[in-house]
């Protein structure tokens, strides 16, 4: 969603030639957040140019109308909001049933606890650390302590999932937003605006090329 759509391709090239693994593909409806992004024809485009794991992130109410449409353009994660889910798990379900892993994100009001019942039915759990909908917020102080809450839920449960977190995330906070038990690493604004292929290098720094 940070990238200059103008040179999409080009954008997409230079992180993934400087190292990262994931490319965070951005899908907002207008309703369950207020803006309006893309969807699966701006994926199935992209994805020919890339060898990165889409990792595609399904801000949209209900989204279980769309599993199918968004594997077939090319996702390789598929995740969804708890709060967007009538029946989160038959939409769970639904990803698994097309071959895709699954990712749940909770939004920054919702408690961590709710998570603890799908833990044996995901690959990965997204903590926004900001408001979903914008790019450029202000990473939220408290997320900390939300992140290090999920590890240790994960822990208490014996389940190695990947907690992934996006929104607000530079340079200046990814260490201790690493420490706090976070390992996929969601940034936007931070890799675009500037020397993109810098940008990925200095974070790939950090990250120890993971």
């Amino acid at each position: 969603m940070a990238a200059d759509f103008g040179y999409l391709k080009e954008e997409i090239e230079k992180t993934s030639a400087a190292g990262a693994a994931y490319l965070h593909f951005d899908v907002m409806d207008g309703l369950f957040v207020p803006s309006i992004s893309f969807g699966m024809p701006v994926l199935q485009s992209i994805k020919k140019y890339t060898d990165q794991v889409m990792d595609v992130h399904l801000m949209i109410q209900e989204p279980i109308r769309y599993v199918e449409d968004f594997a077939s353009a090319g996702a390789d994660i598929i995740t969804v909001h708890y709060e967007a889910c009538e029946n989160l798990k038959e939409t769970i379900a639904k990803i698994r049933a097309v071959g895709k892993k699954v990712g749940v994100s909770i939004k920054p009001g919702t408690p961590v606890t709710v998570i603890e019942e799908f833990l044996s039915d995901i690959d990965m759990l997204l903590i926004m650390t900001v408001e979903p909908g914008f790019g450029g917020q202000s990473f939220i102080p408290e997320s900390l302590e939300r992140i290090k809450e999920a590890r240790e839920i994960m822990e208490k449960n014996a389940r190695q999932i990947d907690i992934e977190v996006d929104g607000g995330i530079y340079l200046h906070n990814i260490e201790e937003v690493l420490a706090a038990g976070a390992n996929v690493i969601v940034a936007g604004s931070a890799v675009f605006k500037g020397d993109a292929t810098k940008n990925v290098k200095d974070f790939m720094e950090i990250l120890g090329g993971d």
